[in-house]
């Protein structure tokens, strides 16, 4: 008997211009090898796994997967997820809100417009960057410390360190390195003129299971950090919208929003693209 799955574009600004993420149903009596194996196939930057929740405080749980290994959260594959469990019939306790539970933890979702959007977990790391990892950054974008505006931990889960530079201009000229022989995690952030339709570029690298550093469409994890980064430090003002996939061909979007009591929402929109089953 098959599990169904889908094929979620998250994110996008029109047909496949998004992040694509595959959804498994029904995965409870898959071994984390096998999972591992299967997002490894599809070669996916993330594939998640539905489960039943082990709280009943949750909707549903998912476990997500990159090339390399398992994550305890990550932006796309909750949103896209979500939009997986709703399509196919799932119905949320709460009128409100849909939860999510994951490696990190409980992540409420909210649906406003059209969108979906989550609200952006805690950081589990923050603040300033350590010497080795400065030198690591460097060498990876092939750029020098002297052209960073800021760094920062910005690691709510994947392991993300922010790197602010004076534009998007800068942000889309980078050309790092695509194979490095240590795990990395790194997003660049630069900002539009004022008045443009978008207000930040954002460019996500990281290591596949090869060694090689690839770069991710579109990132939820990472402009959830991001933004919460930006304002604390009061470089940005909500509600604002986020590109990022121009270098790879892609119209991402991601609209954030910030409620009074602080609490950063991530938006995007979400479209299922294939649907099918899962056979062996």
């Amino acid at each position: 008997m098959g599990r169904p799955f889908q094929l979620i574009d998250v994110f996008h600004d029109g047909p496949f211009s998004g992040n694509p993420l595959a959804v498994i149903f029904d995965a409870e009596g898959f071994t984390t090898q096998e999972m591992q194996r299967i997002a490894r196939w599809l070669n996916l930057s993330e594939t998640a796994f539905l489960l039943q929740p082990t709280t009943r405080d949750a909707d549903y749980r998912v476990r997500i997967f990159t090339l390399e290994r398992e994550l305890p959260f990550a932006g796309h594959p909750t949103l896209g997820s979500c939009h997986a469990w709703l399509a196919a019939g799932g119905t949320p306790r709460s009128a409100d809100e849909i939860v999510q539970e994951c490696g990190a933890g409980l992540v409420r979702v909210r649906r406003r417009e059209g969108l979906l959007a989550f609200a952006a977990p805690p950081l589990v790391r923050s603040g300033p960057v350590d010497e080795p990892t400065l030198r690591t950054i460097e060498t990876v974008l092939q750029l020098d410390r002297s052209r960073f505006v800021d760094v920062q931990w910005a690691d709510n889960g994947p392991g993300w360190v922010a790197v602010l530079l004076e534009s998007a201009e800068a942000v889309l000229t980078l050309e790092p390195l695509r194979q490095f022989p240590t795990r990395v995690d790194i997003g660049v952030v630069g900002s539009y003129p004022p008045g443009s339709p978008v207000a930040f570029e954002l460019r996500a690298f990281f290591s596949d299971h090869k060694g090689g550093v690839v770069e991710d469409p579109v990132t939820g994890s990472l402009n959830a950090s991001a933004a919460q980064w930006l304002f604390a430090s009061r470089r940005a003002r909500a509600p604002f919208v986020a590109s990022q996939g121009t270098r790879l061909g892609r119209a991402g979007r991601v609209y954030i929003d910030q409620d009074r009591d602080g609490t950063v929402w991530v938006g995007g929109k979400t479209t299922t693209c294939f649907a099918g089953e899962y056979l062996l």
